[in-house]
C-alpha cells in the first residue's frame, strides 16, 4: 500500500497522526515508560473540511529527555519490528539535526519541545498507524513553510526553525506569507524519515483518504494534512538500466546492487556474459520507475567500473499489491499479497522476517516460511 502525504497546511506530528487515524488506522500506544500516556481524539472544521485532531496526554511533571533515554524507551517498548525502527529513525534524525545546529554530538542533545510526551506519543503513534494500514511506501508533497519567528527553549528562532530546515534538506519547499510555524520539527522528522520520494500524487488506485487538523484555524488556507492511500497502478512504464562489466571485482557486485536498490530500483540482478577477446564478464541490470531512472543510473555509475549505462523503456503489467502480518512462534512475519482483478493469486512471506523468526525460534527458515504461508491461508 502506498501513502501520499499532502501537506496542505504544513505538517506536524499530531496532524499526520490525526490524518492516518481519520483514514482508518487503529493505534494503541504501548507502555513507553511515561505515566498517563494516552491519545485523545477530536474533530475540527477547517474551511469546511471535517478533520480529526489528536492530543497526546501524560502525567504532569514530565522530565526533559536526551536522545539516549528516548531511544531506550522505544527499544524497551512492546512494538513490532517495523514500527519500532520507523520511530527510532525519526528521533535519530531529530537528534542529528539538533546536534548539528547546536554544535554538539547527537547523543548529547537534550530534547525540549521535541522530547516532550506529545512528540514521543505522536512519533510512535504514526509508526503504529502506518503498520495498521499496511503502508509499504510513503511519498510526500512539497511542503509550505511560513515566515517570522517562533519562541523555543533556546530563544527566538527564525522560521523555518533551524532544526526543521536541516531536516528538510533534499525536500521541495515553497514559502507561504503566513507568520507562523507550518512545519514543526516533529513533522519534519517524520516526513524526512518516512518519505521515499517527494512530488505529485503517484499513479495509483485510490483506496482511501483522511484529514488531520492543526490546532489553529488559518484564514489563508486549511490547516490540515491530507493522506491518500492507494495501490500501485496495475500497468505502467519502467526503465531497464544495464551495464556490461568485465573489470569489476566480483566482490563489489553486491555493493553496486545494494546502491541501486537504495536509489529506488525495483529489482537488480546480474547475468553472466562473454565480452570481447573471450573475457568472462557479467551484466548488471536494474528495473526502476521512470522518476527514479536518473538516481539509479547515477548509483550504477558511481559503484561500478563502467563508463556508461544503457537505458530501455518498457511496459509492465503488475498485480495489485498489499500486505498483512501473521504470527509464527509469537514473532510477526509480513506476507505480501498479489491480486488480479481483486482475487488473490500470490502469497509470499517476507524472507527477512522469516530469517529473524527462525533465529529466535531455532527452527529452519523453510519451516518458518511454511508456517507463515499456512497462517496466511488460514
Amino acid at each position: 500500500m502506498i501513502l501520499y502525504v499532502d501537506c496542505i497546511g504544513g505538517v506536524a506530528g499530531d496532524m499526520l497522526l490525526g490524518a492516518l487515524i481519520d483514514a482508518g488506522a487503529t493505534v494503541e500506544l504501548p507502555d513507553l515508560g511515561i505515566d498517563g500516556l494516552r491519545i485523545e481524539l477530536g474533530k475540527a472544521d477547517r474551511h469546511g473540511i471535517h478533520a480529526t485532531t489528536v492530543t497526546v496526554h501524560g502525567a504532569p511533571g514530565q522530565p526533559h529527555r536526551h536522545w539516549a533515554s528516548i531511544r531506550d524507551q522505544i527499544d524497551a517498548a512492546d512494538l513490532p519490528e517495523r514500527p519500532k525502527a520507523r520511530a527510532q529513525r525519526a528521533f535519530e534524525k531529530l537528534a542529528i539535526a539538533e546536534g548539528r545546529i547546536h554544535g554538539i554530538a547527537p547523543e548529547q542533545v537534550h530534547f525540549h519541545e521535541v522530547g516532550a510526551v506529545d512528540a514521543i506519543g505522536e512519533v510512535v503513534g504514526v509508526a503504529l498507524a502506518l503498520e495498521s494500514l499496511g503502508i509499504e511506501k510513503v511519498i510526500c508533497s512539497p511542503l509550505p513553510v511560513g515566515r517570522g519567528f517562533v519562541t523555543a527553549a533556546h530563544g527566538r528562532l527564525p522560521l523555518p526553525a533551524p532544526a526543521t530546515l536541516t531536516l528538510l534538506e533534499g525536500a521541495p519547499v515553497h514559502g507561504v506569507d503566513i507568520p507562523m510555524e507550518l512545519v514543526t520539527p516533529t513533522g519534519a522528522a517524520l516526513v524526512a524519515s518516512l518519505a521515499g520520494a517527494y512530488g505529485a500524487i503517484p499513479a495509483m488506485t485510490v483506496a482511501g483518504s483522511g484529514y488531520g487538523a492543526g490546532t489553529r484555524d488559518l484564514d489563508a488556507l486549511p490547516n490540515v494534512v491530507r493522506v491518500i492511500l492507494g495501490r500501485a497502478a496495475i500497468t505502467g512504464g519502467v526503465s531497464l538500466i544495464e551495464a556490461n562489466l568485465d573489470d569489476l571485482v566480483p566482490e563489489l557486485a553486491p555493493d553496486a546492487a545494494a546502491a541501486c536498490f537504495a536509489a529506488g530500483a525495483l529489482d537488480v540482478w546480474t547475468t553472466p556474459i562473454q565480452m570481447k577477446r573471450g573475457r568472462p564478464a557479467f551484466t548488471l541490470s536494474a528495473i526502476t520507475r521512470p522518476q527514479d531512472e536518473r538516481t539509479v543510473a547515477e548509483a550504477m555509475l558511481r559503484e561500478t567500473s563502467t563508463l556508461g549505462v544503457r537505458i530501455a523503456h518498457l511496459d509492465r503489467i503488475e498485480l495489485e499489491r498489499e500486505s498483512f502480518t501473521v504470527a509464527v512462534g509469537g514473532e510477526p512475519v509480513r506476507v505480501k499479497v498479489g491480486k488480479l482483478d481483486g482475487r488473490i493469486v500470490n502469497l509470499a512471506p517476507e524472507h527477512a522476517d522469516c530469517e529473524r523468526a527462525a533465529r529466535i525460534s531455532g527452527e529452519p527458515v523453510k519451516v518458518v516460511w511454511a508456517k507463515a504461508i499456512a497462517a496466511a491461508h488460514a
